[in-house]
């Protein structure tokens, strides 16, 4: 059953300028879709008209019936002093309405048995049962409790929250709605990584169908089977998730530009044909020359080809500074708090040159803060932050500023660069800053656009300490790739805060993850310290699953016979399993000691490893040995 069907798109704001340009898209029942497209493509036009915002110039949208759609994009306007708990009320309505008339018809039956009320009574009762209206607090307990809405946010009156905030909210009601089909907008911009993954869950159980316009390649990978790229107003399909599209993007660009090349080739054979029957024709040869019209009339019909072409990639990298010394930071004894909230407390790290390290957490636990610190636009409460003499910072912080926003794009390089102005269009064209927009005003730029001016001006600085907080969360997919490309030839120190696991998992060696106040110190990748985190959690649930031994009762002898041998054996395992503990905790101090023997570390990480696993297989076996003898003893 189609769910969706867009056919032959059209619409153009400014006279001879389409965004769409003849769009098709099919989209069947449960399918899982992402819509790709550069910034201005045309992506939220197309939500608009399906939502009926914006009417196509040509074309038409048409939704299955009955089904129901749901934007994350549009933020409806409710009454005011509506609190966040009233707006996500509000996904419960239809329920609310049958408990209201359920409850008059519960009154009409204490008057007296009517037949049409009690058929009507058993009926809605069956409804609102089957909608789960018995458990929208379950429901609603589980959705905010993934997307970290907690029950001092549900308390706050929904016009003063942030837009972030509110874009999170709305996201919780479509799904308390449970919508057929969700429209999603960049629906991971405003969450952190366990929300992200939460709601990457969510839709993997979903049942309904799912457009998502996302420039999280990570989400994209996880959550699309299908992506749709708008090209020059139309779209071009690619039937797998965002991986299989980079790698099918790139093998139709090869097999284009092998046709094209392969034409060059004949044209160039034809018009030298050509070349010599006109020669010939010269001589009075009038056949040749028919013969050599012909053929340029053939050229002609074959320069119908464009040469394929792909997006420019960055033609600089930064400027670098010489490392020298032993410890590029040192972070001794830091703490920060606000009010009675306590950020975080006894922090103590170190950094050797060449590390890349990525600041994760979630939203509210002071990544920032930390940041700023660091940065000194922060003081601490206590202790203190050394940076290594030969250190020289270059930082993109999260939120851009410039001193003066009324100056243009080439004025503002020629103030800050020292550059001439020429150098200044040349590095402003490398970030794809070309044309009349170099004479743009800075106010008048995007956020993305401000985080790439700001990018570019960093370009120049002689650094080797270099801090990004979330460079890629105003930028589209190119911009990205753009940013990675330079960080990827950056050889100095890279401390960056970031939700773009694309971009954690690409460029990580160190992850340190800011939780309960602490720092949890982590040496390895992205994908290491995931692994790390899921044995973890098994160790933690096997533990947990454990049974406590069972106490002698005094009302009950103990059994000797048959059981002796299983008791020998669970305190033989319990023994097993401190042992195997206590060698963990030596193992985390030895990878302490040789934090600057690389090759050492390497033999630690993988003693620890083994060690992990053979505690899960510990566990089991207690386990199981304990549920033996309980009902050995019976």
């Amino acid at each position: 059953m189609i769910d969706i069907q867009l056919t032959g798109l059209v619409k153009e704001f400014e006279v001879g300028k389409r965004i769409l340009d003849g769009f098709s898209l099919q989209i069947d029942q449960g399918e899982r879709v992402g819509l790709l497209g550069r910034n201005g493509a045309g992506k939220t036009t197309i939500f608009r008209m399906m939502t009926g915002q914006v009417d196509p110039d040509e074309g038409a949208v048409a939704i299955a019936p009955g089904k129901r759609i749901g934007l994350i994009s549009q933020i409806p306007v409710y009454p005011e002093g509506y609190a966040v708990r009233d707006v996500l009320d509000t996904a419960f309505a239809p329920l609310h309405a049958m408990e209201g008339e359920l409850s008059e018809l519960a009154a009409k039956m204490a008057e007296g048995d009517d037949p049409q009320v009690m058929a009507r009574y058993d009926k809605l009762t069956a409804a609102f049962e089957a909608g789960g209206g018995y458990d929208t607090e379950t429901r609603l307990n589980k959705v905010c409790n993934g997307l970290g809405i907690g029950q001092d946010m549900r308390a706050r009156p929904f016009d003063a929250l942030s837009g972030g905030e509110k874009t999170r909210i709305n996201l919780a009601r479509l799904i308390l709605e449970d919508t057929d089909i969700l429209l999603l907008d960049e629906p991971t911009n405003h969450l952190d990584l366990n929300a992200t993954e939460w709601l990457e869950g969510y839709l993997e159980r979903f049942k309904g169908t799912v457009l998502a316009i996302s420039h999280d390649r990570w989400f994209l990978d996880k959550v699309v089977k299908r992506v749709a790229e708008i090209q020059d107003g139309k779209a071009e399909l690619y039937a797998g998730n965002y991986s299989f599209y980079v790698e099918e993007k790139e093998r139709r660009y090869q097999e284009r530009l092998k046709q094209y090349e392969k034409e060059q080739a004949k044209i160039a054979q034809l018009e030298a044909a050509a070349e010599q029957m006109r020669l010939w024709a010269f001589k009075g040869n009038d056949k040749q020359y028919r013969r050599a019209i012909n053929m340029e009339r053939r050229i002609e019909r074959m320069r119908t080809t464009d040469k394929p072409t792909k997006e420019c990639k960055l033609a600089t990298r930064f400027g670098e500074r010489e490392f020298h010394g032993d410890e590029a930071l040192v972070v001794t004894e830091l703490k920060k708090s606000f009010g009675t909230r306590t950020l975080f407390d006894h922090i103590n790290l170190d950094v050797a040159g060449g590390e890349r390290i990525a600041l994760l957490g979630d939203n509210g636990t002071g990544k920032s803060t930390f940041i700023k610190i660091l940065m000194g636009e922060e003081e601490p409460d206590s202790g203190s932050i050394y940076l290594g003499p030969s250190i020289r910072v270059g930082y993109l912080p999260q939120i851009i500023h410039f001193d003066r926003p009324d100056r243009n794009l080439v004025d503002t390089m020629l103030y800050a660069q020292n550059c001439s102005t020429q150098e200044a269009r040349d590095r402003l064209a490398a970030f794809k800053f070309r044309g009349e927009d170099v004479f743009k005003q800075v106010s008048a730029l995007s956020g993305g656009e401000q985080s790439r001016l700001r990018l570019c001006m960093l370009m120049d600085s002689r650094i080797n300490l270099l801090i990004l907080d979330e460079p890629t969360n105003h930028l589209d997919i190119d911009s990205r790739e753009w940013i990675e490309e330079a960080v990827e030839e950056y050889g100095g120190n890279l401390l960056f805060v970031s939700h773009d696991r694309y971009f954690i998992e690409k460029f990580a060696t160190r992850v340190w993850m800011l939780e309960n106040g602490q720092i949890t110190d982590f040496r390895g990748t992205y994908g290491e310290f995931r692994a790390f985190r899921e044995r973890q959690e098994q160790l933690r649930n096997a533990k947990a699953s454990a049974p406590e031994p069972e106490k002698p009762r005094e009302d009950r002898p103990h059994r000797s016979g048959g059981t002796k041998e299983l008791e020998k054996q669970v305190r033989a395992a319990e023994r097993a399993v401190e042992k195997a503990e206590v060698r963990l905790d030596e193992l985390a101090q030895e990878a302490e000691d040789a934090a600057s023997d690389y090759l050492r570390l390497q033999e630690v990480y993988r003693e620890r490893e083994r060690v992990e696993d053979e505690l899960a297989h510990l566990y089991t076996e207690w386990e199981r040995l304990a549920a033996e003898l309980e009902e050995a003893k019976g």
